[in-house]
């Protein structure tokens, strides 16, 4: 995230005949696309006077050049810089003159921007960061003091952390090709590097309309969305050169990978386990709902198949998860934790989780614990309409990875469509050796442990 963390009525005729007429409508959302390519998603809430606006981009740090690892979060931070019209930090504290807030984030598939504010300062919102989708201005000094700014970042959120290290690692094993292998901080030794060209080239090539989502949340009309994108983004060029996106694509995965990661301030040992895994996909999403199912049933807690199997029945462990996130433009992965009990050694848990997964694939799905989980999940979903903010957050993370609105919408019929038996094919499937990485992080030898 920027700086230290890492979406009238007068002119409403004359704006909406040149919009496109492929506007759509589904209950309390609305889309459009502008003529310059920018895609528009409409949330409305009337509830509060309050708005969201996020600004997504379809570019994060898996479509970086190699030898550039960390420049789209670095340049996440730089636009908060000056552009033609406003001084460097005036749009923050625009923002928190007017009572709101405001931030950004980077991930491997996106880079958002967003402010939270009274709904009446919504084209406030919008003149000044259409302002710096095009206009930013970059200064030397600019690039010399939020450099380092970003390694002091991984400083503390990486390098002080034996735990961010070893993931870091085991990541970069996980994919033999692919830019996810690479830390969207950035590898501190290129991070030292980046410079004035290498921030602009990224920022020239993929921040421009036609790669963009926004996303308006909250106390708003469609139509004066509409006005108001036309006004403030509809005048803004697009990038002809930008093309699809082409990444490293990962190779067939024969060979089991095993490393073993050692650290003096590591107090607590565990294993991982991680899996390459397929992601969700526009009209296909149930392998990745059956995956997410299963992430639940097998570590989702204290009342979850490895809890009761391994913590409390046979007290090997003393902490277990399973975890996947299938919300990612490419393959994705599935991981498990196993920090094992006193009296129990790392391979004694790595042994524990092997014969876990064996018999839960042999035994197959409690119906009662997936029925108890799918009431959850249903239930999260209902809840999750009180916040605007959230769901503003859901439907630009969905098409920044190229879903739809549409699938946003079926998620949640296409997860209480899974049975038990596509949860053991999709286990199945995952299970495979030569696609894991199994990770052991202890102290160093001779240190206790």
């Amino acid at each position: 995230m920027r700086r230290f963390g890492l979406s009238v009525s007068a002119v409403f005729g004359a704006l909406l005949t040149a919009l496109p007429v492929s506007a759509e409508k589904h209950d309390f959302v609305s889309t459009f696309t502008l003529d310059n390519g920018l895609d528009v998603v409409v949330l409305e809430d009337h509830r509060a006077p309050v708005v969201t606006q996020m600004l997504w981009y379809r570019a994060g740090s898996a479509d970086e050049w190699p030898g550039t690892s960390g420049v789209a979060h670095f340049l996440e931070h730089l636009l908060f810089k000056a552009t033609d019209k406003l001084a460097s930090g005036e749009l923050s504290a625009t923002v928190a003159r007017n009572g709101g807030r405001d931030n950004a984030f980077t991930s491997y598939d996106y880079t958002a921007y967003y402010q939270r504010v009274a709904a009446d300062r919504l084209e406030l919102m919008m003149r000044m960061e259409s302002d710096r989708m095009t206009n930013i201005r970059l200064t030397e000094e600019d690039i010399a003091t939020e450099r380092e700014v970003i390694i002091e970042e991984r400083n503390q959120r990486t390098e002080n952390s034996p735990g961010a290290l070893f993931n870091e690692q085991q990541r970069a094993a996980q994919y033999l090709n692919h830019r996810y292998g690479v830390p969207v901080i950035g590898w501190r030794h290129e991070m030292v590097t980046l410079d004035l060209d290498a921030a602009m080239a990224f920022y020239k090539r993929f921040y421009a309309p036609n790669n963009a989502i926004l996303v308006v949340a909250g106390d708003v009309e469609p139509d004066a969305v509409k006005a108001l994108a036309e006004q403030y983004y509809g005048v803004l060029e697009p990038n002809p050169e930008l093309g699809p996106r082409v990444r490293p694509s990962e190779p067939p995965q024969t060979a089991e990978r095993r490393m073993i990661f050692r650290d003096a301030r590591v107090a607590q040992p565990y294993v991982t386990r991680s899996y390459l895994a397929p992601e969700r996909d526009s009209g296909a999403q149930e392998t990745a709902a059956a995956l997410k199912l299963l992430s639940d049933l097998l570590g989702g807690g204290t009342t979850s198949y490895m809890a009761e199997e391994l913590q409390f029945k046979t007290q090997q462990a003393v902490y277990t998860s399973a975890y996947y996130n299938g919300s990612t433009l490419d393959d994705t992965s599935f991981s498990f934790v196993v920090v094992p009990a006193e009296g129990h050694s790392l391979e004694d848990a790595e042994a524990a989780l092997d014969k876990l997964l064996v018999d839960y694939i042999e035994r197959g799905v409690d119906q009662e614990a997936l029925d108890r989980i799918k009431m959850q999940l249903r239930a999260s979903q209902t809840y999750a309409r009180d916040d605007v903010s959230a769901l503003a957050n859901q439907y630009g993370q969905a098409l920044a990875i190229g879903l739809t609105v549409e699938d946003v919408q079926a998620w949640p019929d296409v997860l209480q469509a899974v049975t038990a038996d596509d949860i053991i094919a999709a286990a199945k499937a995952l299970i495979r050796p030569e696609s894991s990485v199994t990770g052991y992080i202890m102290p160093p030898k001779g240190d206790a442990s």
